[in-house]
């Protein structure tokens, strides 16, 4: 069954939508230029140097500081082939992997002005917690069936 006024409000939500994303643009923007920041002035050798050698601080180590560096998927996995190449423990860079991409403390506050700061406070706790638990477990699974 065909609505009347099916047009007009595709137009309207339309509408709603590019103003929305009108009013996000300075947020979306100063995000993409932190992120580029850090991207251009931490190096992997900083990076390198976080780590103990100890597994549990480096799941740790390698959540907290994936979290903090937030990229792109792919650049994580070049960047975490570098790591390991260095002698950074399995544990650290799966778990800074997974952090770089599920968490985020960059764009907390871009998240928390569209989906707001409950969902944003829960998605990014979950998301923690899930990074040290999927990263000690991958590590695990690929001992046992490597």
């Amino acid at each position: 069954m065909k609505r009347k006024d099916g047009g007009r409000s595709f137009k309207k939500a339309l509408k709603q939508a590019s103003m929305g994303l009108v009013s996000m643009m300075p947020m979306i923007l100063a995000v993409i230029g932190l992120v580029g920041l850090f991207q251009a002035f931490v190096t992997e050798e900083m990076l390198a140097s976080l780590f103990t050698g100890d597994p549990v601080k480096d799941t740790f180590i390698g959540t907290v500081a994936g979290g903090i560096a937030v990229g792109q998927a792919l650049i994580s996995y070049i960047l975490g082939g570098e790591l390991l190449e260095q002698g950074i423990s399995m544990y650290a860079v799966t778990a800074f992997i997974l952090a770089w991409v599920t968490l985020g403390v960059v764009q907390l506050p871009a998240e928390a002005e569209v989906l707001g700061v409950r969902f944003t406070v829960y998605r990014n706790i979950l998301a923690f917690v899930s990074t040290l638990l999927v990263s000690i477990a991958t590590v695990w699974t690929l001992g046992v069936f490597g």
